[in-house]
């Protein structure tokens, strides 16, 4: 259970701190939604439940919906403002 709450802090965070990383900011979201898989799971098995393996299977689904949407908008960023950064970003028409 400790596991997971230091996995949790360590995605929010990386959220927080990494604000001009996209990539980053991404990789942080699926840390914090794995340990709260990790934590279905944990209590899932303490109970002899299979509703809570059946949530961590839809979170996991979730996450990697998650990632190849979050991975395509940001082809689509790159693509259109040359930069991923969230900083720097000047367009030149």
């Amino acid at each position: 259970m400790t596991w997971s709450l230091i996995l949790f802090i360590i995605g929010l965070l990386g959220f927080i701190l990494n604000r001009n990383n996209v990539i980053l900011m991404l990789i942080s979201i699926e840390i914090m939604l794995l340990s709260v898989t990790l934590i279905l799971l944990i209590n899932s098995i303490s109970y002899n439940d299979n509703l809570g393996q059946l949530a961590a299977l839809f979170i996991i689904a979730l996450a990697g919906a998650e990632s190849a949407i979050g991975l395509s908008i940001l082809i689509v960023y790159y693509r259109l403002n040359g930069v991923i950064s969230l900083t720097g970003i000047t367009k030149i028409n």
